[in-house]
């Protein structure tokens, strides 16, 4: 079974990641791990954690020569900020006077829930598993699913669509997608140069006075063979997987698998994606992509369009209102060092939880225990498609 589990806190040693699953004779290339975690950490708004870390990531298992074995993979990513807090959160008993507490829990964020379901006295425990620091170790395994992917043609990209209240009033092509991510001078993600400059002066807003942003990020794969996912139970719907994976993101509060919003407010006879046949191709096609590649839990061989709506960091220079758990008098939230907008590294994230979604269905449906044995029967499939 294609799994993974991440495991690390944000200002502890290192994150740590193992995945599960995949065939043997994977091209695996470590650098492009790591311009993956480069990625991540890229965007306009991101604070100054950025400025400490340099994440790059260490291989100590399931790959050897450049190729996966067919045995769990596993990876370390160090923190670079652990030097700091060697003393305050050691693995052994310590000096407890010298233990950040968090007594003051922050709206928005797991530590209330945390400390009380976990019977802490603070909610520092809490955070430091919480924090989004987590989704480096996610990454470097969505970069392993797209390493794998690369091998049937699939590719995953996202861009930024909305900041805020500002957000791109048309449909992104994926050349656009594909032109925005080659920059190397990161802004927000966004494919119109215009909007993004709106979007920055919403974040610039937001920093002045001690807030925060959110926005929307849509990721977009193609290449996709008709048929992953399956109709027939409501665990094995594609669309039910990406969203989970999706919202299981800290900070995404809703997923949006083509155009969902707006179809929910448009007649049927406008929404449902009309369909086509080129003879000289032999294939079946959509006159549009409204139901962003997904029609009954099942790739249709569109573009893959998914879209995460997430809501602003919660933590914020100008803290709201919270509650001391020591004295259970009002208090200010407390303040962690924190971003303004995370919006294009959400996308980036994103792409890493689409990516295995799509390797563990790919893995699904043409298994093999060797990528020659997953090629062939993917060939096969292809060929019985083609003869459809």
């Amino acid at each position: 079974m294609f799994r993974f589990e991440t495991a690390g806190e944000s200002h502890g040693e290192c994150l740590l990641a193992t995945l599960t699953g995949l065939p043997s004779g994977i091209p695996i290339a470590q650098e492009a791990i790591n311009h993956e975690l480069w990625r991540r950490q890229q965007g306009f708004g991101r604070g100054g954690r950025m400025k400490i870390e340099t994440d790059r990531v260490q291989i100590v298992a399931g790959v050897r020569h450049g190729q996966t074995i067919g045995a769990p993979v596993g990876m370390i990513i160090a923190n670079a900020d652990w030097k700091n807090w060697t003393e305050s959160l050691p693995v052994e008993p310590g000096d407890m006077a010298r233990h950040k507490a968090v007594s003051r829990p922050r709206p928005g964020h797991a530590d209330l829930s945390g400390a009380i379901k976990y019977n802490f006295p603070d909610a520092r425990y809490i955070l430091e598993r919480a924090s989004a620091r987590e989704t480096t170790a996610r990454v470097a395994i969505g970069a392993i699913a797209k390493q794998y992917l690369a091998n049937f043609g699939i590719e995953i990209l996202s861009h930024v669509i909305a900041v805020g209240p500002v957000r791109m009033p048309r449909t992104a092509t994926w050349d656009e997608i594909v032109e925005v991510n080659q920059k190397s001078d990161v802004l927000l993600g966004c494919v119109d140069p215009e909007v993004e400059q709106q979007m920055k002066a919403f974040v610039d807003e937001a920093y002045r006075t001690g807030d925060t942003a959110g926005g929307i990020f849509e990721v977009v794969a193609r290449g996709l063979p008709v048929g992953l996912g399956s109709h027939a139970t409501w665990d094995s719907r594609l669309d039910g997987k990406l969203a989970q994976a999706i919202v299981s993101m800290q900070a995404v509060k809703g997923v949006e698998v083509g155009c969902a919003e707006d179809g929910a407010a448009s007649f049927g006879s406008k929404v449902q994606d009309t369909i086509h046949y080129n003879k000289d191709d032999r294939r079946f096609f959509r006159g549009d992509n409204r139901a962003g590649g997904i029609e009954g839990g099942m790739t249709n061989g569109e573009e893959l369009r998914v879209r995460g709506f997430l809501k602003p960091i919660s933590t914020l220079r100008r803290p709201l209102e919270s509650v001391d758990l020591e004295t259970r008098e009002p208090s200010k939230a407390a303040y962690e060092r924190s971003d303004v907008c995370v919006v294009p590294a959400a996308g980036v994230i994103g792409e890493a939880m689409v990516a295995i979604v799509l390797a563990g269905a790919m893995l699904e449906k043409f298994g093999g225990d060797s990528l020659l044995e997953a090629k062939r029967n993917y060939e096969g499939y292809l060929q019985q498609v083609r003869e459809f």
